[in-house]
């Protein structure tokens, strides 16, 4: 839904308040919660309209009771005054009311009908003119089901033919908006950061519940990075006139195609300056809604034919930025619903928050592209657990060498290898062969997670690799296989110093439930054995695991944002 926002003002005139028996109507401060149920009980009664529907279906949003009284839709705002937006006055509500039906005629001019008045008489509430107004509904025509583009998607009926009818109602939405110094001061870095702070300010509270303190300050460390290492690009794009009065909350809910008409609708009315956005950053939230539908493959194609239609190559720069943004705010959304006293399917909002913020971690991490991230290092230094902490803030499956030999071989996961059997188990065949297997493993799992076909696997792409990968053979073979399939790849090297690897290692003899069969024992002629990676050099991510589990996999975060928020070229889609 578009009641998402933050409430400001942008200097316009606002329009008089409707008049009613030649006065103004009554101005109303917040209603009782009595007169609130009472009033939703006759919003909820078919009896009450007077087109006499059938039935009447309520929907409640957090700011919003949306009625839906075929062939008509009624819309009331709820009397809040949140951080985002304030509809605690009757004229405020009356206003936003307005302003709903008039920002929203851009693009549905035959679904926003009217403000309709709502009375209260002596014997209740009424929408005939008589008494005093103490509400108002946006009235809007009906549109039919079957027909959303998230129906539409779960359905499969979503290809390159609808990418460009709603790509064609949106350029010549664009086209016919005049970018005005006003507007274009919102494409600035520093106007930006009012909204992604506020953001930051308002998630801490959910830290630990639906997103994680690593997931946080990753997020928000590559918000602050882009801004600073990009700060040319925002240029530009206000320099290209790429900012204007854009729809502002553009997802598969608010698209609608039926054979013969695209309808784009609930844009954001209650604060100008999530409106006021670079047409990217519009884009952006239909290309994160396909990546969170597990339909990548979908948010990918409609950010290339839009950035060719619209003549803006440049969307494909800054397009992950804004993917992450939206994304994190989706999280925040679902993590307030989840958390008001009001809403019934708190751990629903709460699970779909959580996903959110693992988009969000992973645009601000690997991007769009599908990743392979492989953690790698002498033996001892804790790969497994990191890899594992790694895949549960990315949400992407781990594939580990040592399980894979293990496998091979016949041989349970939590039993060491019996010395008669190591010789062959570690032999350079069957070391070949596991990583053929691995490298196997993860660029399928890569492979089924783009979309293809009509139920992808994944919300998004990406696995992590856990072996040691010590000779250069081996991290050669990886590098062509990932180049073969054209999939980016990173490794990440963790170290630590020997005498701490001694101890872990003799720490292990104590505990025999473990993949790796290495023990104190091996350590001199694992380390000996082990080819550091200088090849890999300058791309290669080095992290000590001397700290703590969780403060290595925050470092890989972050170094990891890092070079992600450099711009670097247009690879950002393909």
């Amino acid at each position: 839904m578009a009641e998402i926002a933050q409430s400001s003002s942008n200097g316009r005139a606002r329009p008089q308040p409707a008049r009613r028996d030649g006065g103004a109507p009554r101005t109303q401060g917040q209603p009782s919660s009595r007169n609130q149920e009472r009033l939703i009980a006759f919003l909820e009664s078919p009896a009450s309209y007077p087109h006499e529907p059938a039935e009447v279906c309520a929907v409640q949003t957090h700011i919003s009771w949306v009625l839906i009284a075929s062939p008509f839709v009624f819309k009331v705002k709820k009397p809040v005054n949140l951080v985002f937006l304030a509809f605690s006055t009757l004229e405020k509500r009356h206003y936003f009311c307005q302003r709903e039906i008039a920002l929203n005629r851009r693009l549905a001019p035959e679904v926003y009908l009217e403000v309709v008045p709502i009375y209260k008489t002596t014997s209740g509430f009424s929408f005939n003119p008589e008494g005093d107004i103490v509400e108002y509904a946006v009235k809007m025509k009906e549109l039919p089901h079957g027909w959303f583009l998230n129906e539409l998607l779960e359905k499969n009926l979503v290809g390159e033919k609808e990418i460009n009818r709603v790509i064609s109602a949106l350029r010549q939405f664009y086209q016919a908006e005049t970018p005005t110094p006003e507007i274009e001061q919102w494409g600035t870095p520093e106007k930006l950061k009012i909204s992604t702070d506020e953001n930051f300010t308002q998630v801490e509270r959910f830290i630990g519940k639906t997103i994680s303190p690593a997931g946080f300050e990753t997020i928000r460390h590559y918000t602050d990075q882009f801004y600073v290492v990009n700060k040319n690009l925002f240029r530009e794009r206000i320099q290209q006139h790429r900012i204007l009065d854009c729809h502002g909350d553009l997802h598969l809910d608010h698209v609608h195609l039926t054979p013969d008409e695209a309808t784009i609708f609930d844009c954001i009315k209650f604060n100008d300056r999530f409106r006021f956005i670079d047409i990217a950053n519009d884009l952006a939230f239909l290309a994160m809604d396909f990546d969170f539908k597990g339909r990548s493959d979908l948010g990918n194609l409609f950010l290339r034919n839009a950035a060719r239609e619209l003549g803006d190559a440049g969307v494909l720069e800054i397009a992950n930025f804004y993917k992450c943004y939206r994304a994190f705010v989706r999280g925040k959304v679902d993590s307030i619903q989840a958390s008001e006293k009001e809403t019934t399917n708190s751990q629903d909002h709460e699970r779909q928050a959580a996903r959110y913020f693992r988009l969000a971690l992973r645009y601000a991490t690997a991007g769009s592209e599908p990743l392979v991230l492989v953690v790698m290092g002498p033996v001892g230094t804790g790969k497994s657990t990191v890899a594992k902490q790694l895949a549960s803030e990315l949400d992407w499956p781990v594939f580990s060498s040592d399980e894979i030999r293990k496998t091979l071989a016949g041989i349970p996961l939590d039993q060491r290898t019996p010395s008669d059997l190591r010789t062959k188990t570690y032999s350079a065949r069957m070391t070949q062969k596991t990583y053929r297997k691995l490298v196997k493993n993860g660029l399928s799992g890569i492979s089924c997670s783009q979309g293809r076909g009509p139920r992808p696997l994944q919300p998004h792409n990406g696995v992590i690799l856990d072996a040691t990968f010590s000779k250069h053979a081996l991290r050669e073979f990886l590098r062509d296989e990932c180049k073969k399939a054209k999939v980016p790849f990173q490794f990440v090297e963790l170290e630590v110093d020997p005498n701490e690897i001694k101890k872990r290692l003799k720490g292990r003899d104590r505990k025999t439930a473990k993949a790796s069969d290495a023990r104190f024992e091996d350590f001199e002629k694992l380390n000996a054995a082990y080819e550091p990676p200088s090849e890999l050099a300058p791309d290669l991510i080095r992290i000590s695991t001397k700290r703590s589990v969780s403060d290595t996999v925050k470092a890989i975060l972050l170094c990891l944002a890092n070079r992600q928020a450099v711009r670097t070229d247009r690879r950002a889609i393909r």
